[in-house]
């Protein structure tokens, strides 16, 4: 059996690496803490995710606001002399056409779900006011009908409504912001 041979050089050379080796794990376990405190916190992770609501708690008539991702949302369980008078409305006499059909999810009219925020300039809305019976927005004189649209006032669209889908009869999932124009 032949014995291998080792000259200093090939011993200096492991050394090297090994040192190299441990001193860049080292490095790297040292610098860790460093990099992962710039990752967001949790909980602002957990705030984009989808939010369900409960709608068996809300009232005929009523509405309650939400916050989700920051921002304000209304739910709204609309009487039938509201979802009337939304779908009555001649759809070309509005500033921002669209019907109270296209706002609602099919064979679920009675739910209105919207931004919560005036499209003139941000502020929030009062519910179950103004000269239609929807919102109000106390700001600079903004009125939405019963189907969030745009009817008086310098609001330039209608209040937006979010991505959302029905998990069951009183239960919905917000899954996306309401588009902005």
């Amino acid at each position: 059996m032949a014995s291998v041979q080792h000259s200093e050089g090939d011993r200096r050379d492991f050394l090297y690496l090994a040192t190299g080796a441990a001193a860049a794990v080292g490095g790297a376990a040292a610098i860790w803490p460093f990099i992962s405190q710039l990752a967001p916190d949790a909980g602002t992770v957990a705030a984009g995710a989808p939010v369900e609501i409960d709608l068996a708690a809300i009232p005929e008539g009523g509405q309650i606001k939400i916050l989700w991702r920051g921002k304000p949302y209304f739910v709204r369980n609309r009487t039938e002399a509201e979802i009337k008078a939304a779908a009555d409305v001649d759809v070309k006499s509005l500033r921002d056409p669209q019907p109270d059909s296209a706002r609602v999810k099919e064979g679920h009219a009675k739910w209105l779900i919207t931004a919560a925020n005036c499209t003139h300039l941000g502020c929030v809305p009062l519910g179950n006011q103004g000269d239609y019976g929807g919102w109000f927005c106390p700001c600079h004189g903004s009125h939405f009908d019963t189907s969030g649209r745009i009817r008086k006032g310098p609001a330039p669209t209608n209040l937006p409504v979010p991505q959302y889908t029905f998990v069951s009869d009183t239960r919905i999932r917000i899954t996306g912001a309401a588009a902005t124009a």
